[in-house]
């Protein structure tokens, strides 16, 4: 593998396979990014002179444009993160969601299916589409157990059902046309180059602003936490060993409630930037939750572990650590979002 089409590498998740795929693989890379409210160039401000690095403000939906950087970049395999992916917002506009998730992933599978007809045997022996996707689209868990790669569909936000649907069409594709695709589903990733509209980066910004920190409901909503560069790792190990037609589950096996998350940081941020009036716990406040929110996330990541031989390294406890310091020392690429972009106020009330 040594050229990879990434989708979305200008968002979280995305910039960190794009980071791991260039300086540590030394594999060339084209990341076509729309740019949307999310994207953050300078996420990739380790890379963008490097050679093998290549960024293109791109729509997805827009299929011929798609299919020209394609046929110039001559991919070996595409690494498909492009989505909208805050369940708050598909609740306030779920049309975007539908747009890029849906109809994007629809068209990322026919220029694909396109550039991947016309290479030679040899070449398409080898190519991968690799659609990245999220353990929501499983919907809720009771107290225990956890999601496998075979548990059924049952997303409850429009968020999650657009991820189930875009899943639905790449294993569609594969069945019908033989396209050779490999999929992921995730657990909640945290880290840095997280954008603050998401729980962790959000309750660190605004404790450092003195602004109450937000809980939905009583706070024991809870979820498997999975530091983003492991998640990076486990995408490129799919997509360079995984079987075709399969699905892998990638968590970190870190379940924390959601009270229990804001709490660590708290902690943290107690230690590493002392409050002057006590500490920053005494800033959370309970809020009304938010509609359709699922109760518990937990991923079991067996298959993965067992047959590629992947495991998450990083603890939530020494993680979440990581990316508090991170956020207090990297002030230079979240202050400017937070002052244009999101500065921290609610989304998703209705």
């Amino acid at each position: 593998m040594e050229k990879v089409l990434v989708t979305g590498g200008a968002g979280f998740i995305g910039s960190a396979v794009c980071r791991y795929l260039v300086q540590e693989k030394q594999v060339q890379v084209l990341n076509v990014d729309k740019l949307t409210y999310a994207g953050v160039l300078t996420s990739l401000k380790g890379i963008e002179n490097n050679p093998l690095y290549r960024f293109e403000q791109v729509d997805i939906c827009d299929q011929q444009k798609m299919a020209e950087l394609f046929e110039d970049f001559q991919p070996d395999a595409v690494m498909h993160l492009a989505a909208e992916s805050h369940v708050d917002r598909s609740i306030d506009g779920p049309s975007a969601f539908i747009e890029t998730n849906v109809v994007g992933t629809y068209a990322m599978l026919e220029c694909a299916r396109e550039y991947w007809t016309g290479l030679a045997e040899e070449q398409k022996e080898t190519f991968r589409f690799h659609h990245i996707s999220t353990d929501e689209v499983y919907g809720s868990l009771g107290d225990e157990g956890l999601f496998e790669e075979t548990t059924p569909y049952d997303p409850r936000s429009p968020y999650s059902a657009s991820k189930a649907s875009s899943d639905h069409l790449v294993m569609a594709w594969f069945h019908t046309y033989g396209l050779p695709v490999v999929m992921t589903n995730c657990s909640n990733n945290y880290g840095p180059y997280h954008f603050p509209e998401k729980l962790i980066p959000l309750v660190i910004l605004n404790a450092l602003d003195e602004k109450e920190l937000p809980i939905y409901g009583k706070g024991d909503n809870i979820r498997d936490w999975l530091y983003v560069e492991d998640h990076a790792h486990a995408l490129v190990t799919v997509v360079e060993a995984g079987a075709l037609g399969e699905t892998y589950n990638v968590g970190g096996r870190n379940e924390r409630t959601n009270l229990d998350v804001v709490e660590a940081i708290c902690t943290v941020l107690d230690e590493l930037r002392p409050r002057k009036g006590g500490s920053y716990k005494d800033l959370i406040t309970f809020v009304k939750d938010r509609p359709g929110h699922d109760q518990r996330y937990a991923i079991d990541a067996s298959k993965l572990e067992e047959e590629l031989g992947w495991k998450a390294l990083e603890i939530f406890d020494t993680g979440i650590r990581r990316t508090v310091q991170w956020y207090l020392d990297n002030d230079w690429w979240w202050k400017p979002l937070r002052e244009g972009r999101y500065s921290g106020e609610r989304l998703g009330r209705t």
